[in-house]
């Protein structure tokens, strides 16, 4: 098959080399043809849609993505400016010492103990959904760090101070992840690494891993997503008996990670098998692992059956998802609030999936209503109230309705 230049002229190929006409493939991955042929005029859809075609081209879902010519920069200058500061504290200027600027000439001994604990409530609001103050704290955060490891050039300090800097930037990368400043939070989340790493933190290190492979599923980026995790996985595998609860938990972090990949990619035998590794964590630890400054927030039993239903929501069985979702575990402790959210946005989609308008709307309201920011960077609450409540209504919008398409953002 010749090399094409974008998604909607390998999706073309594919589905010719199958014999099927767009009326056929949209019935076969249960979509309309005014997707399909969206998609082969050149326009963009979500992941979740993209799969659906692939699982009913049978082909992994990278295979419709090519390396294209990037279109226009559609973000706001205001949006640029807003995270001016965070850009200039993780991709500083560097002078002729090849380090950057240094703010503070005091010499003063910056107190890790300190920053550590300003770094735990940050971390602490942001798995609250609270992102209104992220962007103010966050830089200050970042050079408070840079200055420790400047300070601290050498010994245990030294070592104490990257770990610091490392949870720090992993904490930006998460905040920047979730409202789509990719790149910027792949290079926080790269530097996070190699502080990690530079400091003989294993554990650090992975968990920034976990954040890196978070931003490669935004991407669609699903073969590099599902390595990374699998690779680092099987690196920092426990063995034997005596491996901590932190360590369980990162492990199970990175087979959620590589599951939630290879059920995007159209593999779900490999994704099946994720996730029993996840479960096997998740069984020793018993109840919810906390820690706010890792990235990966709590991990569990309860954890594990979440991302399991959103990789069922993923592959197309709303059905069972609402059943798994009715006989989740209790008295194994809490997900973070934001785990939790992304778990009732995937019952919504199920809802939705299914033709259910007023349970679509029951949970994407009540979502409003405890998380409006984490919400408002939501597409797939987009999509879960076009779907479930819009393409399917016979009757006038209801004034709850008509608040959630604004709060949206949604023009129908």
């Amino acid at each position: 098959m010749p090399e094409s230049s974008t998604t909607g002229d390998r999706l073309r190929e594919l589905r010719r080399r199958r014999g099927l006409t767009q009326e056929a493939l949209a019935r076969q991955a249960g979509l309309s043809v005014g997707v399909v042929k969206k998609i082969e005029q050149g326009g963009g859809a979500r992941i979740e849609t993209y799969h659906a075609l692939a699982r009913a081209l049978g082909v992994r879902t990278s295979r419709l993505f090519e390396p294209a010519t990037p279109g226009p920069d559609r973000t706001t200058d205001i949006e640029k400016i807003n995270l001016l500061p965070l850009r200039q504290a993780i991709s500083p200027v560097v002078t002729l010492t090849g380090r950057p600027p240094l703010p503070d000439e005091s010499g003063e001994e910056p107190d890790l103990t300190r920053l550590r604990s300003a770094a735990t409530a940050v971390a602490e609001a942001y798995h609250r959904d609270r992102y209104a103050d992220m962007v103010s704290v966050l830089p200050e955060l970042i050079s408070s760090a840079r200055l420790a490891v400047d300070f601290h050039g050498s010994g245990p300090a030294h070592a104490q101070a990257l770990a610091a800097r490392s949870e720090v930037l992993q904490l930006a990368g998460r905040y920047l992840t979730q409202i789509r400043a990719y790149d910027l939070a792949h290079m926080a989340l790269r530097d996070a690494v190699a502080d990690a790493v530079a400091a003989g933190d294993q554990l650090n290190a992975a968990s920034a891993i976990i954040g890196q492979a978070w931003i490669l599923l935004r991407q669609a980026r699903l073969d590099e997503a599902e390595a990374l995790a699998a690779r680092t996985a099987e690196e920092i595998e426990p063995r034997g008996s005596q491996a901590t609860r932190e360590h369980l938990a990162a492990w199970g972090w990175l087979l959620l990670r590589a599951s939630a990949a290879a059920s995007r990619n159209n593999k779900p035998a490999l994704a099946a098998e994720m996730i029993a590794l996840a479960r096997s964590a998740g069984t020793a630890v018993r109840i919810e692992v906390v820690d706010h400054l890792r990235g990966w927030g709590t991990f569990g039993p309860l954890t594990v059956e979440v991302k399991a239903i959103e990789n069922v929501v993923v592959i197309g069985r709303p059905d069972v998802a609402l059943d798994m979702a009715e006989r989740l575990p209790r008295g194994v402790g809490r997900a973070t609030s934001d785990n939790w959210n992304r778990h009732r946005l995937d019952v919504a989609r199920a809802h939705s999936m299914l033709r259910h308008g007023d349970e679509t709307t029951r949970v994407l309201a009540a979502l409003r209503a405890d998380a409006p920011q984490w919400l408002r960077h939501q597409r797939l609450a987009v999509d879960a109230f076009r779907d479930g409540v819009l393409r399917t209504r016979k009757r006038t919008l209801t004034s709850q309705q008509r608040d959630l398409a604004e709060f949206l953002d949604i023009r129908d």
